[in-house]
Order: structure tokens, then C-alpha cells, then sequence
């Protein structure tokens, strides 16, 4: 089969539905099919071609409710036609379809079957509802053109679910599993080192609540001086969060900024905790499972995406940012109870197979073919 994945984001910006639909391409061409990715170039890019993706129209930097993104602000419909006309797919899948304005266009030129996936959550916070009664006239009616619906986690179906009574298939979030696995003389291994490490890696933007796990991490180093914060990651609150540090007198905290791939694993190997605090906005978990692999235990906000994730033995993860004392001894007995650790490493290893990219890849493979066969039996 030949397959289109439709990405509204700038996908050299970085971020987790355009590292998802990466992984998905790669997947599909691994298994022998053409697989491409159509988005938007970035405001100003003047690279080059990059192989397995289409640059459609221009993307520009916008603030939504929860965080800032970088999404397709204007198409050529001229190029946008040959290009559908001279790739002539079978399968057309677009992620995050209710964001404009690529979407849309290809979508009302589209003679492929049209596959449809929801990755973000929608909060009940008053701009998210805001957010939600302005772009449900422009939503609805994408959904006639859709065949197949999916979404990453039942959080990420609740707003979908509002207009629509269709039948919404569940595939979640995934990872490449072998990619943050340590080395098996060092796997299933937890030494504690004498200085033991609190990391977070991602956007630092209120939804993430960073002030929540420096208020507990301040409460636990007041007591345990060998311990140390480490944020990785940068975003509109890097500049308030320092200034409550050095306000705060908060000891053994350090900001690192952007980190790439390697630096992140080597990161994750390295730390007893990784703790990813969000109260809202989340409607899955992908950091959490890169810490699954990587053998990091971890401590997590209370959100439905995060507790989608983090079942079973993994609940012992999650608690309530807002609860500070409560946070602070989470930390404190998931980096330090070794017998827990243990257990929650068993867990983890177990669990996070299930998400393994060529896994997912194999459930879109068979909706797809389903659709496909449907489609031309009834021709």
C-alpha cells in the first residue's frame, strides 16, 4: 500500500505526535510499504529535501490553550493537487485532523481512504472549552470525510466523542523500546548512588506544573541534601521557575535547557526518578514509557492521559501535584525503597512491551488493510 500521514505541526520543531508519526513511517516502509509524510515547512526553513517527507504551505508559530506549537498556516492548493494526483494513495492518514488548515485541504481533494487519529486531551479548564466551542463548526464537518477513527487513549476520544457516535478504535502512544533499553550488564540493576537524581524532561509551561515538583523537591532536599533536581527541556516558564529558585533558596537544582535524543537517554539511565508533574492537558504519556524502558522509575501528576498509562503496579507512580508534603515523600520512596523499586522495575518491564512501535505500526497495518479490502470488495 502506498500511505500518506498528514502532520499539521512543524516536524522539525520536535514533539510528540510528530515524533509518533515518524515512527509510524518508518514502521510501515520497514514492512515493505510506501509510506510519506506530508506537512507543513517551517516559517523561514531553507534546508534541504528531507527523504519520506512532503512540505505542503508554510507553518507559523501560535499559542493554544496549553502550550505554543508550530502548525500549518497556509497551503498552495496548486501543489498541494499535484501532489495527490502524482502519489496517488491508497491510504491517507491524518493526525490531529481538527487542527488547521492542512488538514482540511487535502481532505476535501482526497480520493484515499481517510484515517483520522486523536492525540490531544482537551482539559475542563475554561479556555480549553473555549477552545473547544470555536473549532467544533470547523471539526464536524472533517468528520464526513473521515472512514476510520482512531485515538491514543480514551482521554484523547472525549472531545471526538461530543460530535460523533461512531465507533473510535484505540491505539495507543508508542515508543521505540530497544532505543532506551540500557545495557544488559547494567539492566534490572537499580544502584543508588550517593547522589541521587530528580529529572524532568519536557515543555516548561504552566499545564506541566514545574512549581508543584520544585515546592516538594525544596521540602525534601531541606532534609536529604544529597539529592539534586536536574530540568531538561525549555518553554515560556524557563525564566519564572529560575527566579522562584534563586528566590526560594532551593539548593541542587539545575536547568539544562533543550537535550537531543542521546543526551535524554543518557539522562534517564543515569537518574533514580523521573518525575513529569502535569495536572491537565495530557492525553497519554510518552515520557512516561521512555522511563519505563530506560529503567527509571517514575512519579507522576494525576491526569487521566498519565493514568492511562501507569495501571496496575504502575498507580504507585501517580500522585497529586498539589498535595506538597504527599509529593515530596513520593519522591523521596520511589527513589530510595529499594524493594519498591524492584517491584515497580518488574512492572515496568513487562508493561512497556505493549507499546512497542512495531506493535502499534502492526494495529494501524491491520486497520488499514480492512479498510482497504472494504473498500475494494464492495467496488
Amino acid at each position: 500500500m502506498k500511505i500518506g500521514l498528514i502532520c499539521p505541526y512543524n516536524m522539525f520543531h520536535g514533539g510528540g505526535v510528530q515524533e509518533y508519526v515518524l515512527a509510524l513511517r518508518n514502521g510501515l516502509v520497514a514492512r515493505g510499504h510506501k509510506a510519506y509524510v506530508i506537512t507543513p515547512q517551517p516559517l523561514n526553513y531553507d534546508g534541504p529535501k528531507v527523504p519520506g517527507i512532503i512540505m505542503i504551505g508554510r507553518a507559523s508559530p501560535i499559542r493554544a490553550a496549553h502550550t505554543y506549537s508550530q502548525i500549518s498556516a497556509s497551503v498552495d492548493a496548486d501543489k498541494l493537487e499535484a501532489v495527490l494526483d502524482a502519489q496517488n494513495f491508497d491510504i491517507l492518514h491524518f493526525h490531529e485532523p481538527w487542527v488547521p488548515i492542512l488538514s482540511r485541504q487535502i481532505l476535501t481533494r482526497s480520493n484515499a481512504i481517510n484515517f483520522g487519529t486523536f492525540h490531544a486531551a482537551m482539559s475542563e479548564r475554561r479556555t480549553s472549552r473555549t477552545i473547544e466551542r470555536v473549532i467544533t463548526p470547523y471539526t464536524k464537518p472533517l468528520l464526513s470525510y473521515l472512514d476510520v477513527l482512531t485515538a491514543v487513549s480514551p482521554t484523547a476520544t472525549n472531545y471526538v466523542k461530543a460530535l460523533t457516535n461512531r465507533s473510535i478504535y484505540i491505539i495507543p502512544n508508542g515508543i521505540e523500546v530497544k532505543k532506551f533499553k540500557k545495557p544488559k550488564s547494567k539492566a534490572n540493576v537499580s544502584k543508588l548512588s550517593k547522589t541521587r537524581t530528580i529529572l524532568y524532561i519536557g515543555r516548561l509551561e504552566k499545564r506541566k506544573a514545574l512549581r508543584k515538583l520544585l515546592e516538594a523537591f525544596a521540602l525534601l532536599y531541606h532534609s536529604h541534601k544529597n539529592y539534586r533536581l536536574i530540568i531538561a527541556g525549555d518553554g515560556p516558564e524557563r525564566s519564572k521557575l529560575e527566579e522562584f529558585v534563586k528566590n526560594e533558596k532551593i539548593g541542587n537544582v539545575k536547568f539544562l535547557g533543550f537535550v537531543d535524543d542521546a543526551q535524554k537517554i543518557r539522562l534517564l539511565h543515569e537518574s533514580e526518578v523521573f518525575c513529569s508533574p502535569a495536572m491537565y492537558g495530557e492525553s497519554f504519556g510518552i515520557v512516561l514509557l521512555e522511563a519505563m524502558a530506560s529503567g527509571c522509575v517514575a512519579v507522576c501528576g494525576n491526569n487521566s492521559g498519565y493514568e492511562s498509562v501507569m495501571t496496575g503496579s504502575g498507580q504507585i507512580s501517580i500522585v497529586n501535584p498539589k498535595d506538597t508534603r504527599e509529593f515530596a515523600r513520593r519522591l523521596l520512596l520511589m527513589a530510595s525503597d529499594e524493594g519498591l523499586r524492584q517491584h515497580w522495575f518488574n512492572w515496568a518491564n513487562h508493561e512497556v512491551e505493549k507499546y512497542d512501535y512495531l506493535r502499534i505500526v502492526d494495529q494501524y497495518l491491520k486497520l488499514y488493510k480492512l479498510a482497504y479490502e472494504k473498500r475494494h470488495n464492495s467496488a
